[in-house]
């Protein structure tokens, strides 16, 4: 009994003394941290370990609001931080300091913010870092060549018809919220083109994995947001861990059973530029490729790695896309003389007819193309984003450790009146070739830059044309909703708060 005891006694001594030495190693990084950003412009008064975690506020959309509001407090200054709890935060909005960053090598690690996205997609493309991420990339960059991307048109002009089909019910029927709508026709495309699998969630919107895909989505934003559900212990006991790993596990198991489905199966596409042929061979998905897909050295990617890209896919695919397009939807209806423009652009396209959305007739709407970057810049699907940064550096001046998380702000960034005049007007024509000039790389990123920008941003680009394209052949918008209705809320993606209310009227061509 006596050296049961002692060995109890040992084991609490060590164990004491480990959490001394992990609380002494973390308190005075924490110390030379805040040591070395005191000359960093702040947001206000922070306290030890708790940084300005009291000052912030919790709700999504209200927090967005007071981050926005301080960029414009700070407009004239290079950069801001905060400290959310003992983590800090330097802010950049501005394409100079932005560009710092993305633009070296060195920093491109992710923030810690994103280690909560790692139990849903691992460290695929999103997450990973190092020669992890510089091997992933370029084993996954054929995937996204523009002749494949023209196989998954098909399935966007499909899933386009489900939905004006879907919303030829509400036309002359008054105001309806069409976000939803939008949203699942998305999913119903990136759930077909990355893995092959039909899931109707313009018909079945109320399927478990749709429910999961959301509710993930928000489970992971509100504890980034708050720190004190940052420990995993604290959030699996004190927070939302046990629906987390609930919806984690219908995710996982929908994105497992496709993968052996497909597996089983084989892949039985060809490769082959015929018409005839093409209309015969089974359509490409993104997990198809994958599953052939193998690196310099001849080998194939895992399971594991495989899931990963599917989920990373899955993830980033369909609600950023859905965002861009309602928020498109919003401001044609707010705009009813550029709506008007692209209808015309649409008309000289697509005359009277009814075929499909072509390659060709891509490449030819050239001013739905300048709205949808425009919106782009007013409503960035991805308001903000975050790096680590990796050594020692010196932004305009200001000495920016190791180690610190840099959030750069698309959303303040997008608003420099020094490249986009009274930013707040939506003008479409500054994307008109003969109105770019003097912008510099790094003042319009809404699918981020340099080594890291966004792999998919033909995809999204593509479907949202198709998308808006379809509509506009078919309707008439009018919004039911002012700009400052809206009350933009950033979760993992801009949203608004209350939806996008519209009207829609039958076009008679």
């Amino acid at each position: 009994m006596a050296c049961a005891l002692g060995s109890v006694a040992a084991c609490a001594c060590v164990l004491v003394l480990v959490v001394v030495w992990v609380s002494y190693r973390l308190l005075r990084n924490f110390l030379q941290m805040w040591s070395e950003l005191k000359s960093v412009p702040s947001i206000g008064v922070a306290f030890p370990l708790l940084g300005h975690a009291l000052q912030l506020k919790t709700k999504a959309g209200e927090f967005f609001s007071q981050v926005i509001e301080y960029t414009n407090e700070f407009r004239d200054t290079p950069l801001f931080m905060l400290w959310v709890g003992p983590i800090p935060f330097v802010f950049l909005y501005h394409s100079e300091t932005i560009e710092r960053v993305l633009n070296n090598s060195l920093h491109m690690d992710k923030a810690y913010a994103y280690k909560f996205l790692h139990p849903w997609l691992g460290t695929g493309l999103l997450t990973s870092t190092g020669d992890k991420w510089r091997r992933r990339r370029k084993l996954l960059t054929p995937t996204f060549h523009f002749s494949i991307l023209s196989d998954f048109l098909e399935v966007m002009n499909e899933q386009a018809e489900v939905l004006v089909d879907k919303l030829h019910k509400h036309a002359g029927k008054g105001p309806f919220n069409c976000f939803n709508h939008i949203t699942l026709c998305a999913l119903d495309i990136i759930c077909e083109t990355a893995m092959g699998k039909k899931i109707y969630a313009q018909s079945n919107h109320d399927s478990e994995y749709v429910r999961a895909v959301y509710r993930m989505s928000d489970l992971i934003s509100k504890r980034q947001r708050m720190p004190w559900f940052w420990p995993d212990f604290a959030f699996q006991y004190f927070g939302d861990g046990k629906e987390h790993d609930r919806c984690l596990k219908i995710l996982h198991s929908f994105t497992e059973r496709v993968i052996r489905e497909r597996e089983e199966h084989g892949v039985h596409y060809t490769e082959s530029d015929s018409e005839s042929d093409q209309r015969k061979k089974k359509r490409r998905a993104f997990l198809d490729m994958l599953l052939k897909t193998t690196d310099e050295d001849g080998n194939k990617m895992i399971h594991q790695d495989i899931r990963e890209e599917v989920d990373t896919f899955m993830f980033e695919g369909h609600d950023t896309t859905a965002a861009g397009m309602a928020w498109a939807i919003h401001l044609l209806g707010a705009h009813p003389d550029i709506q008007r423009k692209v209808q015309q652009e649409v008309d000289e396209v697509f005359g009277d007819s009814d075929r499909p959305v072509s390659t060709e007739d891509l490449k030819k709407m050239r001013y739905l193309d300048c709205v949808i970057k425009e919106v782009l810049r007013i409503f960035p699907s991805v308001p903000f984003f975050a790096r680590s940064i990796s050594e020692d550096t010196k932004i305009n001046g200001y000495n920016v450790p190791k180690g610190v998380n840099v959030l750069i702000l698309t959303y303040a960034l997008h608003r420099d009146t020094r490249f986009f005049p009274e930013p707040e007007e939506f003008r479409p024509e500054r994307f008109l070739p003969e109105n770019m000039g003097g912008r510099t790389p790094y003042c319009y990123i809404p699918f981020s830059a340099g080594l890291r920008n966004c792999i998919g941003q033909r995809f999204a680009l593509m479907e949202e044309k198709v998308i808006l394209a379809s509509i506009l052949r078919s309707f008439n918008i009018v919004s039911c909703q002012k700009r400052d209705e809206l009350k933009p809320l950033a979760e993992l993606v801009l949203r608004p708060e209350q939806g996008i209310w519209i009207m829609l009227e039958r076009r008679r061509r």
